[in-house]
């Protein structure tokens, strides 16, 4: 990442000198081993192993952290903003972790932290939420953000393949990595939605707060089925804002990530392979979609040299907290636990075929108040069991927990029950 932000400073670093009327030099570059071949060619004499002798000397102004990981990256940060020097970095994992506290540090010492690249590589929704939407309150964000897992999604729906043998091929192409849970387990999806969820509504959300699953359970029979429905599977991170309701508390929230059904015809069903989207809805400005690539040397680099552009503009303007990383301005509000959630959902049940099955089913739904919208049990499957589908109306999920864990006990129950979420952006 850092040498394709370096790359990038090479290629258009006049252009943007031009349009700000600053001018950029990279003094130095701390890397692990100065002795490592590297694709892009950076003197010898601006390398170095000792990230401090970046940091603290005094002809830095702008630090950017483009290392990764948790321990190394949040020293060098704190040192930098300690020194009142401005950070970029495009670090998710860090942010999620020690977000809140990096700001604060940020706002004590007067200075700034810039994260435009810790979510969804070269669409700039951080500065979406941060600037140019300033006057709307949030009620509705929905993104795709993992680029591996919609690159996955999508190859599983035109090719009919296997989640297993797309990821293979993925981690072939270099779009998953050897050890793909991160990804595919949704915990990547769910560092970002944190951020964008924390930024909207002005308190912070902690990791353990978001509710997450991942895609390893989505079948192509799944993809099939939501097809026939009007539907096409996404993994959808999503923030809901819910009234006040009997806690008191001004702003509560639903922040999660998940597979779920969204409307074929819907904008977001179309947005395929390895690009990411977001659609924010403010209650001035209504629906906004941002798309592009969500990952990628020079989609993450793009939005690095956005914030050292503004780094650069802050300091010369001596506006170093023109727009503060992260205000705090909802002390009370909370997530909402996602047993108190509402929503639609799809259910696939590997059941035995015989008389009085769906019945017997449909009773356990009743008697915690689930309703049935629609069933499909397809014709031409063998063997010991069948595949059965049941769309269900608007139910909690505490209500649909309670009736899977009733419905799997069932002798004619075949296999774990699969449960998605069906979203219609209402």
């Amino acid at each position: 990442m850092g040498g394709g932000v370096y790359h990038a400073l090479q290629r258009n670093g006049g252009l943007i000198s031009s349009r700000l009327g600053v001018k950029f030099r990279v003094s130095q570059v701390a890397v692990r081993d100065v002795s490592k071949s590297r694709p892009v060619d950076i003197p010898r004499a601006r390398l170095t192993q000792d990230w401090r002798a970046v940091v603290e000397n005094p002809e830095t102004d702008i630090v950017c952290e483009l290392m990764g990981g948790v321990t190394t990256a949040k020293a060098v940060i704190t040192t930098a903003l300690k020194l009142g020097k401005p950070v970029v970095t495009a670090n998710k994992a860090l942010l999620s972790a020690c977000g809140e506290e990096l700001f604060e540090l940020a706002k004590q010492r007067g200075t700034s932290l810039y994260y435009e690249a810790s979510v969804a590589g070269g669409i700039p929704i951080i500065k979406v939420l941060r600037e140019a939407l300033i006057g709307n309150r949030i009620t509705r964000l929905y993104g795709i953000v993992n680029g591996t897992c919609n690159y996955i999604l999508t190859r599983m729906k035109l090719e009919g393949a296997d989640f297993s043998a797309v990821l293979a091929d993925a981690q072939r192409l270099g779009f998953a990595e050897a050890e793909p849970s991160l990804d595919v387990d949704g915990h990547d999806g769910a560092q970002k939605i944190g951020i964008l969820a924390s930024l909207a509504h002005g308190f912070w959300v902690p990791p353990a707060q978001i509710h997450t699953e991942g895609i390893r359970e989505v079948t192509p029979l799944d993809i099939q089925f939501a097809e026939q429905l009007g539907y096409t599977i996404k993994l959808i991170a999503m923030v809901k804002k819910f009234d006040a309701g009997r806690s008191g508390k001004t702003t509560r929230i639903q922040v999660s990530i998940t597979p779920t059904l969204v409307p074929s015809s819907h904008v977001l069903a179309n947005v395929n392979h390895v690009f990411n989207a977001v659609l924010v809805r403010g209650d001035v400005v209504g629906d906004t979609l941002y798309y592009g690539r969500g990952a990628g040397q020079d989609a993450t680099a793009s939005s690095v040299l956005s914030d050292i552009a503004d780094a650069a503009l802050d300091l010369q303007c001596h506006t170093e907290q023109r727009v503060p990383a992260f205000v705090p301005h909802e002390n009370d509000g909370e997530v909402v636990k996602i047993d108190d959630t509402i929503s639609r959902y799809y259910l696939r049940l590997s059941v035995v075929d015989k008389p009085g099955t769906l019945a017997r089913i449909a009773a356990l739904l009743g008697q915690s108040k689930i309703g049935i919208s629609s069933v499909i049990q397809p014709e031409g499957h063998e063997g010991e069991s069948v595949p059965l589908i049941l769309m269900i109306h608007d139910a909690s999920f505490a209500a649909m927990s309670k009736a899977l864990t009733k419905i799997g006990r069932l002798p004619v129950i075949k296999g774990t029950p699969v449960l998605f979420r069906v979203e219609n952006f209402e």
